[in-house]
């Protein structure tokens, strides 16, 4: 009986490490296709030029595993992004004296939008998916009208745009940013009681609700939580790109959802992992990268794209858990 019980807490962990499992497998296939086809891939030079990159989409990603957690989806993050780094051309003028006050204007107006996602999906119960398409649509409106009050291709303030230049170890430190951000989010999902009653109310509302728990509150935080995130990744592209443009968040609607479901987040909430997304994220940017090395036109690379999604989702956490019990219960 005694070695029942402590078989089943290992067996417990088993089952819920597998669900992330097949990114660290599809980075391992990456790393082999690309020493073999696109070796310039892995050079030092491309590693060190992609990671930042790899870890905007991550910082996206960590925002949307939030969303994800709760049941939900965000489809305003491309919109927030934009807002974000046109604001930082905007407020910033090009003078670095305006940089800190850029970002806090960037970080509270996606604060702003998170929270009109909130109140509309957690306080009014609609649906998720419509709401943010068409928040995202708004805000994006609101991008386009506030980008044409000043030159076209306006640049950062170059204090920004050096910063995100320099090295740290080697890397850019936006990618140093993306580790951090993963690093509070892990330790607070798994050793804080927030955390832990956030997980909670994700994975089961119902019964989160009958002991008590505010399950409106946690869902209208975790949007205002989610688009600060997309903020500071919006921030982050406009320092890299240096002139970002009114659409730079264009290509981040799908990216972010992607990294998620290949990170083995459950889609129907609770359960997510923010390092499995993190390296989804990276290992989604470095297919990109390889992609473009080994010179496939642009058409086969969504194609590509469209394949490994389907493929996540094919693969994913739940239908992985699943599997798993299935072959211990035989």
């Amino acid at each position: 009986m005694s070695s029942d019980r402590t078989r089943s807490p290992a067996l417990t962990s088993f089952v819920v490490a597998s669900r992330y499992m097949p990114v660290y497998v599809a980075l391992l296939l990456l790393l082999i296709v690309a020493s073999i086809w696109a070796p310039a891939t892995l050079s030092g030079v491309a590693v060190r030029a992609i990671a930042p990159y790899g870890a905007v989409l991550g910082i996206a990603a960590l925002g949307q595993m939030l969303v994800v957690m709760t049941g939900g989806i965000d489809l305003s993050v491309p919109g927030t992004m934009s807002l974000a780094a046109v604001i930082m051309v905007g407020v910033g003028d090009g003078s670095n004296e305006n940089v800190w006050g850029a970002i806090a204007i960037a970080i509270a107006v996606a604060a702003v939008i998170g929270l009109v996602n909130g109140i509309l999906i957690g306080g009014l119960k609609l649906n998720a998916l419509i709401t943010t398409l068409a928040v995202g649509l708004i805000v994006i409106g609101l991008v386009n009208r506030y980008g044409s009050t000043f030159a076209v291709q306006s640049p950062v303030p170059t204090g920004l745009s050096d910063w995100t230049s320099t090295r740290v170890l080697g890397v850019s430190p936006v990618f140093w940013i993306g580790v951090v951000l993963t690093t509070i989010l892990i330790a607070g999902l798994r050793y804080t009681a927030v955390g832990r009653r956030f997980q909670a109310v994700g994975a089961n509302p119902v019964a989160s609700h009958v002991v008590g728990v505010r399950v409106n509150l946690h869902q209208i935080v975790v949007y205002v939580v989610a688009a600060i995130f997309y903020a500071v990744a919006g921030v982050a592209l406009a320092g890299l790109l240096r002139n970002p443009g009114v659409a730079v968040g264009t290509t981040y609607l799908l990216g972010p959802i992607a990294a998620v479901v290949i990170g083995g987040a459950s889609l129907t909430g609770g359960l997510a992992s923010p390092l499995s997304t993190f390296v989804a994220a990276l290992f989604l940017t470095g297919l990109n990268q390889m992609l473009r090395t080994m010179g496939l036109p642009t058409s086969l690379q969504f194609v590509v794209f469209g394949l490994v999604i389907i493929g996540g989702m094919l693969v994913s956490g739940d239908r992985i858990i699943r599997g798993v019990e299935r072959v211990l219960r035989e």
